[in-house]
């Protein structure tokens, strides 16, 4: 369990949540309150305006041509590339383009778990997690099953707080353990993970992965702090543009990846023995990478800069609380595991319920009608999973929310549960 936030109930500290917004054009002038951030956030005007730049000035390929255009581009994207390793604490050669974070856990179950892992040889898994972080695991076994090689996935539990149980890892992790991989920050709970309690208790020759892919934009993360090999990112979810992500790979890692997507500007060299692995992190970026997607990620690491990830994470913790306080009350209204059920004030602007005597998708359908965009579903949790991880409506804030946002949609959840109930 984290350390827990003081008792309060104060305005967000964080800038105005107004002048946020005006960063934003899609939130200018608009009915609507977007309360579903853990799916994609909204889009900076500088984050469109890379975009726009790129195909509408210059365009060229980057890492190709020694004209000034394809130079330039180069230069930008190593920019973006040390932007981000400073932005997670890492080093330049540890951080790899993707194109999303389901990309980015397939690069390593391909790139890594499937030259690595021998007959036998174990990964810890929660099901309830996204399945981005369960489907590429459950290929892999597959894959390595049609060479005659047995891998063993060993689900743990997850806790009441929505965070993983690091006991029953503990009691799980045995000497075949090659890898553990974890949500940092829960798509459904909005618990954190951290596995420091693990520290000094489990072989540290055992790969750490963490799904950061809810937590990147959203708070610090320090990719040292959490002692990751591996953790992945999502730009689409920081601000910046679908299709683009960032897999970190800790450089101890280096020597037991093989080339993820060999190609042209791979850094894989051909001799009379084969293909041969080059430098990190070319090794992992086979192809033409998504430079506008790049390049947009690196204005939206500008704006998280500019507002600060510790001024994020406290105006979330506000709104998270300020929501949970107005829907408690609520008569058959239940909150799933996460901040609600937590001992002390904690929260990272995620939290899910349902509400007795109409389905998720239904509530989820009349809040849209009242104005209020919520995800409903089963949130892309894999399917035959335990008790307890139903169809949800789940809520996730981020700096453009405000508690008068919060107020009306706890105020309509409570109107709508008294029609339904009568």
């Amino acid at each position: 369990m984290r350390s827990c936030a003081p008792a309060r109930h104060p305005e967000p500290p964080a800038r105005d949540a107004a002048l946020s917004r005006r960063m934003f054009p899609a939130l200018r002038e608009i009915r609507e309150v977007y309360l579903d951030s853990a799916s994609t956030t909204q889009k900076p005007e500088s984050v469109i305006a890379a975009v726009t730049a790129y195909h509408s000035a210059r365009t060229a390929n980057a890492g190709r041509g020694t004209y000034s255009w394809a130079t330039s581009l180069t230069r930008e994207i190593d920019g973006v590339r040390d932007r981000m390793a400073a932005f997670i604490g890492a080093q330049p050669d540890e951080v790899v383009f993707t194109g999303g974070s389901t990309a980015g856990f397939h690069a390593v179950a391909l790139s890594w778990g499937l030259t690595t892992l021998r007959e036998g040889d174990e990964i810890l898994y929660s099901p309830r997690d996204h399945a981005s972080n369960v489907y590429p695991w459950v290929q892999l076994r597959q894959l390595l099953a049609g060479f005659g090689r047995t891998i063993h996935l060993v689900p743990y539990r997850v806790n009441g707080l929505g965070e993983a149980d690091v006991e029953d890892i503990a009691a799980k992790v045995s000497p075949r353990t090659r890898l553990i991989t974890v949500s940092h920050l829960h798509h459904v709970f909005g618990a954190l993970t951290t596995l420091e309690e693990l520290r000094g208790r489990i072989d540290p020759s055992i790969a750490l992965c963490f799904d950061c892919s809810q937590s990147g934009g959203h708070l610090p993360v320090d990719v040292g702090d959490l002692d990751a090999d591996f953790a992945i990112f999502a730009g689409h979810k920081m601000f910046g543009t679908p299709g683009t992500g960032v897999l970190y790979c800790r450089r101890r890692r280096h020597p037991e990846l093989s080339p993820f997507l060999p190609g042209g500007n791979s850094g894989v060299f051909l001799d009379d023995s084969g293909l041969r692995a080059g430098p990190m992190p070319q090794r992992m970026e086979g192809g033409t990478p998504n430079i506008p997607g790049i390049l947009a990620l690196g204005a939206a690491l500008e704006v998280l800069e500019d507002l600060g990830p510790d001024a994020i994470r406290t105006h979330n913790l506000a709104l998270t609380q300020r929501l949970i306080t107005g829907l408690r009350p609520i008569t058959g209204l239940d909150f799933l595991p996460g901040p609600a059920h937590a001992p002390c004030e904690t929260g990272y602007g995620i939290a899910s319920f349902t509400l007795n005597g109409i389905s998720a998708n239904d509530l989820g359908f009349v809040l849209g009608e009242l104005g209020f965009l919520v995800r409903a579903g089963a949130h892309c949790v894999p399917s035959n999973n335990e008790p307890g991880d139903e169809d949800s409506v789940r809520v996730s804030t981020h700096i453009y929310n405000t508690f008068d946002e919060i107020d009306r949609f706890t105020r309509s959840v409570a109107t709508i549960a008294e029609e339904v109930s009568s």
